[in-house]
């Protein structure tokens, strides 16, 4: 069964999505999870080994992405993730959360992008934008009031483009890698 989702032309399945660029949105569940894991590895080490020390990334790997932890998170019914495949190869996912599976914010009105990563190669090609916009016509149809996020302060591309859509600081918070506190600023954008 197809339909069209929204005004970028994507189509949905009950487990994927494809646009009209190539790139295909694959729902997580259980039997694609170790794909979400090496991807998540992998975007991760690519967007912050440089900035931080090897043992803080290797601690924070080694909790984030445990297979208990993920499963509890792919099986947790407010919390969804997607992963973006081009040509047979995933380069990117985002997890958004709602109600009781928010991180910070706890409003039902409220719908949470937890994390949106994209391989270093393939910055610029509008996959983190699709997958941002996923993350948004899910939370229009859920009829979500704002959606919100938290990103490192001194994550300065991540920064420019959630402010290119349309966010505003509202808060932070802090956050854990290792032994390092860093500080996160949390972020929203009201729907129209």
């Amino acid at each position: 069964m197809y339909y069209n989702l929204n005004h970028n032309n994507i189509i949905m399945t009950d487990t994927m999505t494809i646009n009209n660029t190539g790139i295909r949105f694959i729902k997580v569940d259980m039997q694609n999870i170790q794909a979400l894991k090496a991807i998540g590895i992998q975007t991760f080490n690519e967007a912050f080994a440089h900035l931080n020390t090897p043992e803080n990334m290797a601690d924070y790997v080694t909790t984030a992405f445990a297979d208990e932890k993920l499963a509890g998170e792919v099986n947790n019914p407010y919390s969804e993730f997607y992963m973006a495949q081009v040509d047979g190869n995933i380069v990117g996912y985002v997890k958004i959360n709602h109600g009781p599976a928010q991180t910070d914010v706890k409003d039902d009105n409220a719908l949470e992008v937890e994390r949106i990563y994209v391989l270093k190669a393939f910055h610029g090609k509008k996959v983190g934008q699709l997958l941002f916009d996923k993350a948004l016509d899910i939370a229009v149809q859920m009829k979500k009031t704002y959606i919100w996020l938290g990103v490192w302060e001194h994550n300065a591309k991540a920064l420019a483009f959630y402010k290119k859509n349309g966010f505003e600081v509202f808060g932070s918070h802090d956050f854990q890698l290792g032994d390092d506190l860093q500080t996160d600023l949390l972020m929203k954008r009201y729907l129209d």
